[in-house]
């Protein structure tokens, strides 16, 4: 690997924007330690975050806002701080991981049209999983959960002008900006080219790029996505990414 490949990526996902301290932070706990029982030692936090070239300061801006939000919990154990994620944080935590941890390889292709009754439901539908084609009527999986008074038709072959449709719902544009970063982490990287700190860092850099997008639509049976959505290429690159560079134990991550 060349010697600045590294640095040269880390600052690329780094520029992708949407980074906020806390947000970055609540990534990182959320790919290392989202277990019960894991915690991350404040000497190990400090080096994770320096290495994205973040100051102490806001560290610790991000370390308070995060405990006042219920998100983590910070303990003593002698002079040394211990930070855990909250019982209520885990669970939320656990619940996105489905989505930000799952197997492309498993395909969802049924799928629903849904008629509301009134047009003042879009978040509603949002929260359930749908996304909007028009005035009232809604997209979605066959596992989506609308409110009892709407009507949901089972959908067939779906045409090409309606998966072409649902594209901009799709954030086509943020996977395409996505998809060039992710294409050369993985050209470049393998474990054994990094330390267990560099490790952590692309990983939280990966799933934080991954999670900021993913988790802003629904999930949308194959069946229904245009063709070549950028994605679906972005979904098996994250995938072989965090598998060819496992997560490292906390105890290993050391200062460099």
């Amino acid at each position: 690997m060349p010697p600045d490949a590294y640095s040269q990526s880390k600052t690329a996902l780094l520029a992708m924007g949407g980074h906020r301290v806390w947000s970055l932070m609540a990534t990182l706990f959320g790919d290392l330690a989202q277990e019960e029982g894991n915690t991350i030692d404040g000497p190990v936090l400090s080096a994770i975050m320096a290495e994205m070239d973040i100051r102490p300061e806001a560290v610790r801006v991000a370390l308070y806002r995060l405990r006042n939000d219920g998100w983590i919990v910070s303990e003593k154990h002698g002079r040394t701080g211990r930070h855990s994620l909250t019982p209520t944080s885990r669970a939320e935590t656990q619940a996105a991981s489905a989505r930000i941890y799952a197997d492309p390889k498993v395909r969802h292709t049924e799928w629903t049209l849904a008629l509301t009754e009134t047009t003042n439901t879009a978040d509603e539908m949002a929260a359930s999983g749908f996304i909007p084609l028009l005035p009232r009527v809604y997209l979605g999986g066959a596992v989506s959960n609308p409110p009892g008074s709407t009507l949901v038709l089972s959908g067939d072959t779906p045409p090409d002008w309606l998966r072409a449709q649902l594209s901009p719902a799709l954030l086509e544009d943020e996977y395409a900006r996505l998809l060039p970063h992710l294409q050369t982490a993985y050209d470049t990287f393998r474990a054994s080219t990094l330390s267990p700190l560099q490790i952590a860092v692309i990983r939280c850099l990966i799933v934080h790029n991954w999670r900021r997008i993913v988790l802003r639509h629904p999930q949308v049976p194959d069946t229904l996505r245009p063709d070549n959505w950028t994605g679906a290429a972005c979904h098996k690159l994250v995938d072989a990414l965090l598998s060819r560079l496992p997560r490292p134990a906390l105890a290993h991550i050391t200062p460099t």
